[in-house]
């Protein structure tokens, strides 16, 4: 079975932005920018993956990561 990490965390860290700023940043709710650092949601919505994307300068293959078990 496959499954996706969500490589949030460490970008942020890499950055030096604070989950508190993403969520300021992009509109994102700040649980649920903690819920993905964490690796803790079953879904992600295409519009908050973009939103994302676009502020911090990444794509999204750095930002979502598919493991094969």
């Amino acid at each position: 079975m496959s499954w996706v990490d969500i490589n949030l965390k460490a970008i942020l860290k890499k950055f030096e932005i604070s989950e508190r700023e993403i969520s300021r940043r992009t509109g994102i709710r700040q649980a649920t920018i903690n819920n993905m650092c964490n690796n803790d949601v079953k879904q992600i919505s295409l519009k908050n993956i973009s939103l994302l994307c676009d502020e911090l300068g990444i794509d999204i293959s750095e930002l979502l990561t598919l493991n094969r078990k």
